[in-house]
């Protein structure tokens, strides 16, 4: 029930951002009696692509904390706490960034992940199960992992990304339904008809499939990268380890704005197109193959 409703929430946020938007840059109307105007079209589909993305950016910290419950430490209660918060610190200042916020979750199941607007105003958050699953040196690497992310821009890439495809998927949708409308089935009436409504529903499904696919290519090069970043960070050996232990354990389930930077994801039902991540066995072979002076934080 609580993910409904921050679905809706964030839907409703998206419709406010994009109308005003329009209103401000005065973008009019794309349907202009019979005709399409592709002008305005895409400054619609520019408008609403973008909006999607960057506010559930904008928003990802507080969903967060919101759909996994994740508690923020601010004074370390425990020694596992303030190891946390001592270990994020240490690799944010070798990554150059500042150091996130640290949460923790509960969950019985290994995962962690990382969110956030910025590489300066981002979180950090693992779960419970996973500092009981691991060791603290496998652990180490899994921030370590988290961090790379952050220090990569990660989180503003993908959703520059997605914006991109969320605009030609809408741009291009709306023309097809138009074509059918107009063309096809000769619909002389003016503003949307019931088919034009229907084929673009339709289209916006179909083009979402493959930009979908697009997305989880990137997302998948992504994560080679962060293990990059993560072996620079905690050690290749510890980074190796951590995710051989991922191999005997089932990775916990994300809220889907936060699965894409988890150290782990379920096999996707759909196929290897539409996975977030790699192979845990790939990751470590592309891992073992780097020579130790190409570790990095990109």
């Amino acid at each position: 029930m609580k993910r409904i409703g921050l679905f809706l929430l964030t839907n409703i946020a998206v419709i406010a951002v994009a109308m005003i938007t329009m209103n401000i840059l005065g973008v009019g109307s794309y349907m202009q009696g019979t005709s399409l105007n592709l002008n305005n079209l895409f400054m619609f589909a520019l408008i609403f692509g973008f909006a999607g993305s960057f506010v559930s950016l904008a928003m990802s910290k507080w969903m967060a904390k919101m759909s996994t419950g994740a508690q923020v430490i601010t004074v370390a209660r425990n020694a596992d706490e303030q190891w946390l918060l001592e270990t994020v610190q240490r690799q944010a200042a070798k990554a150059g960034i500042k150091t996130p916020e640290v949460a923790v979750y509960n969950s019985p199941e290994p995962n962690a992940f990382a969110t956030g607007m910025t590489k300066n105003s981002s979180l950090v958050a693992v779960s419970t199960g996973l500092m009981r699953s691991m060791t603290q040196n496998e652990v180490e690497a899994v921030l370590g992992h988290e961090v790379a992310h952050v220090a990569n821009g990660d989180m503003v890439t993908m959703a520059l990304l997605q914006g991109v495809l969320n605009t030609f998927v809408i741009f291009f949708a709306k023309i097809v339904a138009y074509v059918v409308d107009r063309v096809i089935l000769k619909n002389e009436e003016e503003g949307h008809s019931l088919a034009f409504i229907v084929v673009d529903i339709v289209a916006q499904i179909l083009f979402g499939i493959l930009a979908s696919i697009v997305a989880m290519w990137f997302s998948r090069k992504r994560e080679f990268h962060a293990d990059n970043g993560g072996a620079y960070l905690a050690g290749k050996e510890n980074m190796i380890a951590a995710l051989r232990r991922l191999q005997t354990m089932q990775p916990g389930e994300l809220p889907d704005q936060m699965a894409a930077f988890g150290i782990s994801a379920k096999k996707s039902s759909f196929g290897d197109l539409f996975k977030s991540h790699p192979d845990l066995q790939d990751r470590i072979d592309a891992l073992q193959a780097t020579p130790n002076e190409q570790l990095k934080v990109a």
